[in-house]
């Protein structure tokens, strides 16, 4: 008897749940916000803007100096390791050849 009456709470239970859950998940939706379109702003060059331009213009020279420098070392590097990849090779085969002897 005890074994039926906890299936039966239980069940309460569970039917509590649901109709609270359905009951608190219909909510009505929150009213849609609706926001202005922005005005495009006037643009007025200043003479303040004009050397911002200027200090971009020689920034940017200077990166792409810099991004030179480093392709030339880039090269370099690349050279260097095929050249360490070929004493690498020589070597092994002189290993190979000396255990054979």
């Amino acid at each position: 008897m005890p074994a039926e009456a906890d299936t039966k709470m239980r069940a309460t239970i569970l039917i509590l749940l649901a109709t609270a859950t359905i009951a608190f998940g219909q909510a009505p939706s929150p009213m849609p916000i609706i926001v202005p379109a922005m005005t495009p702003a006037t643009v007025v060059k200043t003479p303040a803007a004009e050397n911002a331009s200027g200090a971009a213009q020689t920034a940017l020279k200077a990166l792409q100096a810099m991004k030179a420098a480093n392709e030339d070392i880039l090269k370099q590097q690349a050279a260097t390791l095929l050249k360490l990849e070929e004493i690498e090779k020589t070597a092994q085969e002189i290993r190979i050849l000396t255990k054979r002897n």
